[in-house]
């Protein structure tokens, strides 16, 4: 067994660490204080590749693995978990069916520029009654000459406000299946709605989505046949509990990195606090959970780029790294104590962040479930 990173990996790692050194984490807190999105850093991740680094060359891509993914969007999330989610947007579930299921007019004319950052795009799954279950999905294609009328109503859509195009879940056909559809912001009927004040990643922005008769030509169903979105869902869901496990191991990082560098320059009863047994105990929990973590997620990668099963191994990631982190974050408030608190100090914009990887992928109690189910259905 190898656990080494390539001389390949490194160099991404060590890029990206570069870049999160340099560029973001200067800046992160007053981008986060201006509640904007970070067009800037994005364009210039675009321009190192980011975007593009899982797709093939023929498509402008470079072909990289998901593990090269992940250790890049680990250091993004180390400095600004509001600009990690809006890569991982772009670069996964904003434009993977597209991709995957596109003509070439979409392709060409969508796709592409999205690699390089000039198109920006999103995905429409939740609604105000359907989270963990699709089935209550109540968004409806109906089909018309030409093409399909959608109606209904999403929410929680990260990066609406700033969109060109939309990947729509909607029920389709006799059964009212899930079919997937590309709804361009230029389309009638489409309306981006009041933006969601979050907790946290205050830099991302998310709204409601609305679709009041709106029309989409037959070009822009994505899916072959009408009902075979979850299907084509599901096959992606791995990859974004993988990845957003990366995320949730960066803020832990960041979050670790801070309450080791302030232990070590506070001072109480003659002597930093770091040569106290609470605070020793508290650091030796956070890097050992944040070990645990890193393994897991880059496992579950291996697994997924070496084309052997990986769901239960992605869900088991995704948990335990996505609550590591969390536990890592609020620890690091404590041993910070009074400016754990503090707006000055970053600690405090890393626990509200954290929490945003323990929604995405799905909750930990739906991972649970889902994992019982593997181990069950293995013994059987």
């Amino acid at each position: 067994m190898n656990f080494d990173l390539t001389d390949e990996q490194k160099q991404i790692r060590d890029t990206f660490a570069r870049f999160c050194d340099q560029r973001i984490a200067p800046q992160a807190a007053a981008l986060d204080e201006a509640r904007a999105f970070p067009r800037a850093l994005f364009q210039e991740l675009a321009d190192l590749g980011l975007f593009a680094m899982r797709y093939p060359e023929d498509v402008g891509g470079s072909g990289m693995q998901l593990t090269e993914f992940c250790l890049a969007l680990s250091e993004i999330a180390r400095g600004s978990m509001s600009l990690a989610g809006a890569v991982a947007m772009q670069s996964l579930m904003g434009t993977k069916f597209l991709h995957m299921l596109g003509s070439r007019d979409i392709v060409e004319r969508l796709f592409k520029p999205a690699l390089r950052g000039e198109k920006i795009g999103a995905i429409c799954m939740t609604e105000p009654n359907a989270g963990s279950d699709l089935g209550a999905i109540a968004t409806t294609a109906r089909k018309v000459d030409g093409g399909y009328v959608i109606n209904g109503q999403k929410t929680w859509i990260t990066s609406a406000p700033v969109a060109d195009f939309f990947t729509v879940f909607a029920k389709a056909g006799e059964e009212k299946k899930l079919t997937i559809f590309l709804v361009e912001k230029a389309f009638p009927g489409l309306t981006v709605g009041r933006e969601i004040h979050k907790m946290g990643v205050w830099a991302l922005p998310t709204s409601e989505v609305a679709f009041d008769d709106c029309f989409v030509p037959d070009s822009h169903r994505l899916s072959r046949e009408e009902g075979d979105g979850e299907g084509h869902l599901r096959k992606t869901l791995a990859e974004i509990r993988i990845i957003t496990g990366a995320m949730a191991l960066g803020v832990a990082r960041a979050a670790l990195d801070e309450a080791v560098c302030y232990a070590g320059s506070r001072s109480q009863f003659g002597k930093p606090i770091d040569r106290f047994q609470a605070i020793q105990l508290k650091l030796a929990e956070m890097a050992t959970d944040l070990e645990a973590a890193t393994r897991l997620v880059y496992y579950a990668a291996w697994r997924r780029d070496a084309g052997q099963p990986h769901h239960k191994e992605a869900a088991m990631a995704k948990l335990f790294a996505t609550e590591a982190a969390a536990r890592i974050c609020d620890q690091a408030a404590r041993v910070l104590a009074s400016y754990g608190y503090a707006m000055e100090y970053p600690v405090q914009r890393y626990l509200r962040d954290v929490r945003f990887t323990l929604i995405g992928g799905g909750t930990s109690e739906i991972l649970k479930l889902i994992i019982a189910k593997e181990v069950t259905s293995e013994k059987a």
